[in-house]
């Protein structure tokens, strides 16, 4: 009965994460495969399009509010979309076991790295 529960509380969690900044669609993928047993792929497709809402409503206040630069928009748009289709049709051709090892490690990397500069932060306080 209550098997929606736990994905709607990641769900929001991550939602609001993201609005933070903080990357709330790396740690919905986490979620997803290590609490929910989504498939990696799935998840993926998931991430996306939990994405797509997030990113439009994010870009709405961000121009809204003066943050975003057109010039470097207009110059990352067609070099992102080009380079993350490549990513997406390179994932279909890999192997899902392949890419959880790599995947791992820059979460690893990422999270080593954002600890790493908020220690360093503090001791310049």
């Amino acid at each position: 009965m209550v098997d929606w529960l736990l994905p709607f509380l990641f769900a929001a969690g991550t939602g609001v994460l993201s609005s933070w900044g903080v990357g709330g669609g790396t740690l919905l993928l986490v979620c997803m495969t290590l609490f929910l047993s989504v498939g990696h792929r799935e998840a993926q497709a998931i991430n996306l399009l939990f994405f797509l809402p997030t990113a439009g409503i994010s870009l709405f206040f961000h121009r809204k509010n003066g943050f975003l630069e057109k010039e470097t928009w207009r110059q990352a748009a067609a070099p992102g979309t080009l380079a993350s289709l490549i990513g997406a049709l390179a994932a279909l051709a890999v192997d899902v076991s392949l890419l959880r090892k790599p995947f791992g490690v820059f979460l690893l990397y990422s999270g080593g790295s954002m600890l790493l500069s908020a220690w360093k932060n503090q001791e310049k306080k």
